[in-house]
């Protein structure tokens, strides 16, 4: 295996909310980032389909790693946007994440999240973010562990 992709599930696995979800990083390059949530009961809100929050958790960490790819360990979100397409009914949710451009210091990463519905996926959610260096000071004093640790 890879040791990037190591490296970046060893920092998701040190985050006690991905732990909660039982996201999984099923891949991590300087070209793509696919991070992988499992869909319960747990994961839904009262109609039924999946929580809002639970898609914008895997647009933002697939959004982090894809922006850590690109500058870097240390980094985080500075900023996100999602737009919520369809509702997220199913097994699992794929977040698939890259970087559009990146300077030394941030990069503007995008990421399209599916849905896994009886084997097919379905675009339920797209997003945009700004992923931003943080200084190594800063990082260690703030506990932050690098990539996905927005």
């Amino acid at each position: 295996m890879d040791d990037m992709l190591e490296f970046g599930r060893g920092i998701l696995a040190a985050q006690g909310f991905s732990r909660l979800l039982k996201a999984e990083l099923v891949s991590w390059s300087k070209d793509l980032t696919e991070l992988r949530v499992p869909l319960s009961e747990d994961t839904s809100q009262h109609l039924g389909m999946t929580h809002g929050g639970v898609i914008c958790y895997a647009a933002d960490n697939a959004l982090t790693y894809a922006g850590g790819a690109a500058l870097g360990t240390g980094v985080v979100t500075a900023e996100l946007k999602i737009n919520y397409i369809r509702p997220a009914i199913g097994s699992a949710l794929i977040a698939r994440s890259s970087a559009i451009s990146a300077g030394r210091s941030q990069a503007v990463v995008r990421c399209d999240v599916f849905v896994i519905d009886e084997g097919d996926e379905k675009l339920c959610a797209t997003a945009l973010g700004t992923i931003r260096k943080v200084e190594a000071r800063k990082a260690e004093s703030a506990g932050e562990e690098g990539a996905g640790g927005a």
